[in-house]
């Protein structure tokens, strides 16, 4: 090997660690609200709502109930919609779907679980 070819060698490999690349984003890691809410809905939401918007287990899928939840009942935005529906699962059924929520769901979650499991709900696409 040519000295001019070690150091043609030598300036490529260089250039491939020096960083003046494209930056690598980070992964984005979820809000402490949001890693409580998965959990929350993992315990008392998950064996029947799917987070898939495609996959129905028993309740209807809340991937896109952030966007979806604001027109369902007039004068409610998604996250009162939200919030509703696990106070008062009764009061607005999605057409398909028997009236089978646990009405006291509400009363076996902190209000701090409550909000973080609104907040992870409302967060998925």
């Amino acid at each position: 090997m040519s000295i001019l070819s070690l150091i043609l060698f030598a300036c490529l490999g260089l250039g491939a660690c020096g960083g003046k690349g494209e930056p690598i984003a980070p992964t984005p890691t979820s809000s402490p609200e949001l890693t409580a809410g998965k959990q929350v809905f993992v315990a008392h939401c998950g064996a029947c709502h799917s987070t898939s918007p495609d996959t129905v287990i028993v309740g209807p899928p809340l991937a896109g109930i952030a966007q979806r939840g604001g027109g369902r009942v007039d004068g409610l935005d998604a996250r009162t919609y939200v919030y509703t529906s696990i106070m008062r699962p009764g009061d607005y059924l999605v057409e398909g779907f028997g009236d089978l929520m646990p009405a006291d769901l509400a009363k076996k979650l902190t209000g701090e679980e409550l909000d973080s499991v609104v907040a992870y709900v409302l967060s998925l696409k």
